[in-house]
């Protein structure tokens, strides 16, 4: 178990570094999107640290638990099925980073046509009085679609490791 936990803990300082470059990367696309939104909603976090102090804090506070949990399950696993589950369990967390940036990258580009003619966002956007709107969606779309890769990738590697035989995965 302990093996496990230290691979977990691997899994939180991967996916919670991966959520700080991330939000860099998004606030620099739309500062809007934590200024209008994701401020408010880490109210509770802020320590009154210059804003991309807390758009890191934010970027880890939203993404360490996925890693916790992936490397957790992906451990278990190949702690019975592989010669070193630590080398495993780590390149694939490696394989679900890849999965969740080309995730991201769609989302980028499909975020605009996915929420600019959804009158509820707009409605919403204008509330929050956001002035730059299709870098709001561009956001959206890579908040989105990096989940959803986070979530693919995992998928994925729990399969490959699931169906592992002889120490090896199957892809």
């Amino acid at each position: 178990m302990r093996k496990a936990a230290l691979l977990s803990f691997g899994g939180v300082l991967i996916a919670g570094g991966f959520g700080i470059l991330h939000d860099q990367v998004t606030y620099t696309i739309s500062p809007e999107y934590f200024t209008r939104m994701k401020f408010d909603q880490f109210r509770w976090a802020d320590v009154g640290l210059p804003e991309r102090v807390f758009v890191a804090e934010i970027g880890f506070l939203a993404t360490w638990w996925v890693g916790l949990i992936a490397a957790w399950f992906l451990a278990r696993i190949a702690m019975r099925k592989f010669e070193s589950p630590e080398k495993r369990v780590m390149q694939a967390m490696a394989v679900m980073v890849g999965i969740t940036l080309a995730f991201g990258a769609l989302g980028y580009f499909l975020g605009p046509a996915m929420f600019e003619n959804r009158k509820d966002w707009l409605y919403a956007l204008r509330e929050m009085k956001v002035t730059d709107l299709n870098a709001f969606y561009q956001v959206s779309g890579i908040h989105l679609g990096s989940y959803a890769g986070a979530l693919i990738g995992w998928i994925t590697m729990m399969v490959c490791f699931l169906k592992a035989r002889d120490g090896r995965p199957r892809i």
